[in-house]
Order: C-alpha cells, then structure tokens, then sequence
C-alpha cells in the first residue's frame, strides 16, 4: 500500500513539475509572439560615422520594415567602446534593448582592468552581422608612399615622425596599430579618439597621418579619394576592393586584423525574442539591398549567430589578449 501511495505520489509530482514548466512558458511564448509592440533600440558604443554606424544604422532601417517598429540607434561612444557596453549591459532584458558590440570588446578586457561588465556573461550573443577586415589607411598629403612597402621604409627612415589615429584606447584600431609596429620595428604616436568617425575627419583634413581603420567606415572615403588604402588585413582581398592588396601580398606576412561587429541582448532576455532577433537579422542581411551595402563596405555576409557566436567571441578574447601581451600596448 505504501509503496502504491509512494510510486502515486512520484507520478503526481511529475505531472506537475510538467505542468508548472508549461505554465511558466506560456507567458514567454506570448512575449515572443506579441514582440515587437513598441520601438527598440540598439545601443552603438561610439559617434556617428564610425564603421559601427555603417553597418547598424542599414540593418536597423531593414529591421524597422520586416518588424513594422522603429528600431532606434542611440549612439554612446567613449572609452574605447567600453562606455556603451556598461550602459547597454545594464539595459532591462525584456527584448526592446540591445548592443552592437564589436571586435573592440573582445580587446577590451585586456585593456581595461575594471570594466563593471562582462562581454561573454552580461551579454546573450544573439549574431555577428559584418566581419570587415582592418586596412591600413593614409592621408595622401602627409605621407608620400604609394604602397604599403613605401611606407615602411618611410617609417624605418623617420621614427616617431608620423602618427595614427584610433577609435579610442583599447579599440581594435589601437591594437591593430600596435601589432604593425611590432611586426614591422617601426614607431609611430598613438592618438586616441571617442571613435572612427572623428578619427576618419581628422585623417581627412591631415591632423593626423596615418588609421589602422575598419573598412566599413574607411570604404567611402577610400573611393572618393580623400584617403589612400594601402593594404587590408586579411587573407583574401577585400568584397569591393578587388585592387587593395592584403598585407602578405604587399609584403608584410602575418598582420591579420578584422573588425567584426555583433548584435548582443542583456543578459536575462526570454530566448524565444533572442531566436525571433536572430531570425529578422539572418532575412535582414541576405535581402540585395544589404548585402549591396556589405559589399561596399568591405564585407561578407556571415552566418555565426547564437552560441556559435558566442564561442567566436571568446576565442577572440583570448586571442587579442596574447597580441595585448605581446605588442606591450597600454593605454595612453
């Protein structure tokens, strides 16, 4: 009898455990089908203008059409991207705010010692949207070599004469310049900016001479001219650049640099809303439209999203902690 009580008892706490579950995920799959029902914004860590901008503020506008709500760009730049990645990490997790983080948070926690966030466990990776390579950038005026070899010996014959300009301390732009320097021996002044859209103004009117640039921010100014592209980044050449030589080609082996960027919600955000995000993001960056603009700006069209995403992003991390080592770079 007690046994028959006992084996009752199980199977009735099973039925609702089961029950309970199903009760607690209702209001999560309603949430999921009523989302959107107000506008949402999408937190950019740097000024208007920057490579960030050129490839969230396109997405958002598709985005707004496919979801019939307004998705707002609230730009907040400062300390190298750090400044947006608090504020955003501290957003409600209910589906209307989320992160356009980048390559420059994956430096970041070798750079910034105090951060009151964390990349990989206040943020739900939801995908990456762009994965542009670094180019290496010059102002025509200011320096006087027409290919990246040119420019080397100009360096190695003046150093400490030239300077480049960054995205901010701790930025994918400030690495990416540290790590040349280190491969190439040559020395060339840090200028820190609150991002690459002041920075690229600056290139432009000849304060400063030199951007290890995101080619999504560089891409319209290399086209008109103002700026020269001496290499990219990367091991194939770039989508739309078809005559800017990668690195190895123009005769500096091993300086590989890309400028990833990626959507994240809090952390706490209903998973039913992140896989809803994640779906409008994949339709969104394969419509013509996008995938035109991708392309002018450098990049392909990725497919990491979810965990996959995720696991990229700490390899990242550990990866630009060992160039952060090796370069020696600090922040200046």
């Amino acid at each position: 009898m007690f046994n028959q009580v006992s084996k009752l008892s199980i199977f009735s706490f099973g039925k609702l455990k089961k029950a309970l579950f199903l009760i607690c995920a209702i209001p999560l799959t309603v949430m999921a089908q009523e989302w959107p029902n107000k506008p949402i914004t999408f937190v950019v860590p740097f000024p208007a203008g920057g490579g960030t901008d050129a490839f969230a503020r396109p997405l958002a506008n598709q985005l707004t059409k496919q979801l019939g709500k307004q998705i707002i760009i609230d730009n907040r730049g400062g300390a190298g991207g750090t400044l947006g990645a608090s504020i955003a990490a501290k957003a409600a997790p209910d589906g209307y705010s989320f992160f356009v983080g980048a390559a420059h948070h994956a430096i970041a926690p070798s750079m910034y010692p105090n951060l009151d966030y964390d990349i990989e466990k206040s943020f739900i990776p939801v995908a990456m949207i762009a994965n542009p390579p670094q180019v290496i950038v010059v102002n025509p005026k200011n320096v006087q070599a027409k290919n990246l070899k040119e420019f080397i010996e100009l360096l190695k014959k003046n150093p400490g004469k030239f300077n480049y300009a960054s995205a901010g301390n701790g930025s994918s732009h400030h690495l990416a310049g540290e790590q040349f320097k280190m491969l190439t021996k040559t020395f060339i002044t840090h200028i820190p900016y609150r991002g690459a859209g002041p920075a690229m103004q600056d290139l432009i009117a000849g304060q400063v001479d030199v951007e290890f640039d995101g080619l999504g921010s560089s891409a319209p100014q290399i086209k008109n001219g103002a700026i020269v592209a001496l290499a990219v980044a990367s091991q194939k050449r770039a989508p739309g650049f078809p005559n800017v030589p990668t690195a190895a080609e123009a005769g500096l082996v091993g300086y590989e640099v890309s400028t990833w960027y990626g959507i994240f919600a809090p952390k706490g955000t209903p998973q039913p809303i992140v896989d809803k995000m994640i779906a409008e993001i994949q339709k969104a960056i394969n419509t013509p439209e996008l995938k035109t603009i991708w392309t002018n700006n450098g990049s392909d069209t990725p497919n990491l999203t979810g965990e996959a995403f995720g696991k990229f992003v700490s390899a990242d991390i550990k990866r630009w902690a060992s160039v952060a080592k090796a370069s020696g770079a600090k922040l200046d």
